[in-house]
């Protein structure tokens, strides 16, 4: 679930048209820069597996290679059915897009609210299995395993907000090393007849089961996690150089054959060195170690697998702040969320996506297994309603060979529900309720602010033309606390608006009002000048009582002078009753506050 590549714009995975970067991907850096996830998944896919087989003793993990070979099924399935989404979409699909044309706005948001979880989960369960490969290297680091977690994390979300740029080409070179090196674990680990050494540590226990259906769909919904990130390719279309189509559908069969021999090998693996889960251990360490042994081939494996990891962490934050910025420019999310920086970064995209990772982090304890149940759930989501978006779309378009597309869509999108189906009944117990929970709450949201909106667009009048514009009688009040230069300013300005102004004092307590009286006088601006009463102890009650109890029916102007300090820690300085006014006055009708703001020489 990727759809990196910053150079498109606003982003393959939200299903909008994307103009071509300046130098398009090839079939290999296609690979690099958009397949990070599916290719890490292998990290993470078959320990999910064992974790679950291992239950059953030693022939339970013998069912291991027949899981795998299911989950393999299912991703031809899946990659042929994505050919056909790049050939229908060549400007862009994602299921968010698919849903909105053909199954209509609340399917659309159901799609936006999985790809959602997705992104955020990425980047928790990568940051979570690359710390891990990392502890099982060097494994006096496992005690630390949130901190390091969450100080990747923040690491990743810092370069992010700075608007660090990626490229495809800067991930070939962790992607090759690290593909090279897991066929090379699973070709010199068949070549073996003995493991070359065996990595020691304290077994996971489970309760003991016997070999049911049960347990294999249990495994099969864990072992589906691999299959996170095969529709990236078919969302970034428009980022392929020419002919876009053919590379696309290239990279994504080229993909499905590098995981699906990832997969397999290390499935083979496992049920010939019987690998089970041990602590602090991950099944890839273990099946390095017995493979390579533990020398610098094996350190190799393993610091490729947290870099590649990390980079697979970082995909996200390309994609959720542009899904966010789509979606808020759909009126479905906060206009907030549209807003760039001047390194053009969606930064409460990013903000938003680091704080749900490191929320799960904390809550997960940096645990890897604990995260992998929830994975699945939001993707099979999305492989589903874009599939049955594209057998809408075949039935009505009705191009050359719509029914082979139909019932190849249709397999996908049955497979597919199928799959959703047994990963959140076998997970339910396990975490995947908070999904269920999530995913409905986030389209409740999304239809709520859509209509908050609807209902601002018609207080604001979009579409029809107003009235001429007139002037109107305005009121112009200045709270004045002292007699200086600043007071002088912020009558200036006000007199500069109008003649009708009006400045008001607050007399707090403890204030000698005589004194103050006196001082006026002797300024002698031509102003009136009210005394107010203290009511609360607050600026903003008086002042917005005298404005609303003696200028109804009026337009009124608040003019708030203040002190702007110097940049930094400065700003904590000065007592910001200006925002204590201004908190008050907005929320009255009429009113306008300006802000006039005196700068330290």
């Amino acid at each position: 679930m990727t759809d990196l590549l910053p150079q498109t714009s606003p982003g393959p995975r939200g299903g909008v048209d994307a103009p071509p970067p300046r130098h398009g991907l090839t079939v290999a850096t296609g690979l690099a820069g958009l397949s990070l996830d599916a290719m890490a998944s292998v990290a993470y896919g078959p320990e999910a597996i064992v974790l679950v087989l291992a239950a059953a003793g030693t022939a339970g993990l013998g069912f291991t290679l027949p899981v795998t070979l299911a989950i393999v099924v299912l991703l031809a399935v899946l990659i042929a059915s994505y050919r056909q989404v790049i050939a229908a979409f060549p400007n862009g699909g994602g299921a968010y897009a698919v849903a909105k044309e053909r199954l209509g706005h609340r399917t659309s948001l159901v799609a936006a609210a999985s790809l959602i979880v997705d992104y955020v989960l990425n980047v928790a369960v990568s940051i979570a299995a690359g710390v891990a490969a990392l502890t099982s290297a060097f494994p006096a680091l496992f005690g630390y395993t949130v901190w390091i977690c969450l100080a990747v994390l923040v690491g990743i979300t810092a370069l992010n907000l700075y608007g660090i740029r990626e490229s495809a080409r800067a991930f070939m070179a962790p992607t090759v090393v690290f593909v090279a090196g897991i066929l090379v674990v699973v070709v010199a680990g068949l070549l073996r007849s003995e493991p070359a050494a065996v990595a020691t540590g304290a077994a996971v226990s489970e309760n003991a089961r016997t070999i049911g259906i049960l347990l294999l769909l249990k495994a099969f919904s864990s072992g589906c996690a691999a299959l996170t990130g095969v529709e990236a390719i078919a969302n970034a279309v428009p980022s392929f150089s020419s002919p876009k189509v053919r590379r696309a559908q290239r990279a994504e069969v080229a993909l499905g054959v590098l995981l699906g021999v990832m997969l397999i090998g290390l499935a083979t693996l496992i049920e010939k060195f019987s690998i089970r889960p041990l602590d602090g251990t991950t099944v890839l360490s273990q099946l390095t170690e017995a493979a390579l042994g533990h020398g610098i081939g094996y350190y190799i494996v393993q610091f490729a697998t947290v870099i590649l990891l990390a980079l697979a962490a970082n995909t996200s934050y390309g994609g959720l702040p542009t899904l966010t910025k789509i979606l808020a420019d759909d009126n479905c999310l906060p206009h907030r969320f549209a807003v760039t920086s001047p390194r053009q970064v969606y930064r409460f995209g990013v903000l938003a996506l680091g704080l749900s990772a490191a929320v799960l982090l904390i809550a997960s304890e940096g645990n890897m297994n604990a995260l992998v149940p929830l994975f699945a759930i939001g993707v099979f989501v999305g492989f589903t309603i874009a599939q049955a978006g594209m057998v809408r779309h075949w039935l009505a378009e009705r191009v050359p060979g719509w029914r082979w597309r139909i019932a190849l869509n249709g397999v996908g999108a049955v497979l597919t529900f199928v799959a959703l189906v047994v990963t959140t009944s076998m997970k339910f117990a396990a975490g995947a309720w908070l999904i269920v929970l999530v995913l409905p709450l986030l389209v409740l949201a999304m239809e709520r602010i859509r209509k908050i909106y609807g209902r601002i667009d018609g207080c604001r009048g979009i579409g029809c033309v107003p009235a001429e514009p007139k002037a109107t009688e305005t009121a112009i009040v200045v709270p004045v606390s002292e007699v200086s230069e600043l007071s002088r300013e912020a009558l200036s300005a006000a007199m500069s608006l109008g003649r009708d102004v009006t400045a008001l004092h607050v007399c707090l307590p403890g204030e000698n009002i005589t004194v103050f009286t006196k001082e006026w006088e002797a300024w002698h601006p031509d102003v009136r000048l009210l005394l107010l009463e203290d009511g609360d102890s607050t600026v903003g009650g008086p002042v917005a009582r005298y404005v609303r109890d003696n200028f109804a029916g009026r337009r009124k102007v608040v003019v708030i002078a203040e002190v702007e300090p110097p940049a930094g820690w400065n700003h904590v300085l000065p007592s910001h009753r200006s925002d204590e006014l201004e908190r008050v006055l907005r929320k009255m009708p009429d009113t306008v506050v300006c802000h006039l703001r005196v700068q330290i020489a």
